[in-house]
């Protein structure tokens, strides 16, 4: 089945592209990177032109708008690790201290 994919989102670069990935994927949601190939040009080209591209399906561009709104202000929910007890963000599915997995509940 082919998908409408519809541009969400205009990351200032690779690493919040990916963050935001994560986010979304963690979600459910589908989702692609345009652009990532072009910051070996920068410098070359205009910083516009350098910026990479989310897209999620149509059918699911609410849902992803309103994750990208939550953490544009700050307000994803942080975890407490069970492994060594550090608080870690929101996104992400492991402890950056230990490197246990995310509690499910």
């Amino acid at each position: 089945m082919a998908f409408t994919w519809q541009s969400i989102y205009r990351a200032g670069n690779s690493l919040e592209a990916h963050t935001l990935k994560g986010l979304l994927e963690h979600a459910g949601l589908r989702v692609r990177l345009t652009g990532e190939n072009l910051g070996s040009a920068a410098g070359e080209l205009p910083a516009d032109v350098v910026e990479v591209m989310l897209w999620v399906p149509a059918e699911e561009t609410a849902q992803a708008q309103q994750l990208i709104a939550s953490y544009e202000k700050g307000n994803l929910q942080g975890w407490r690790c069970r492994g060594c007890g550090e608080l870690n963000e929101g996104p992400f599915d492991w402890c950056w201290q230990c490197g246990a997995d995310r509690p499910d509940d």
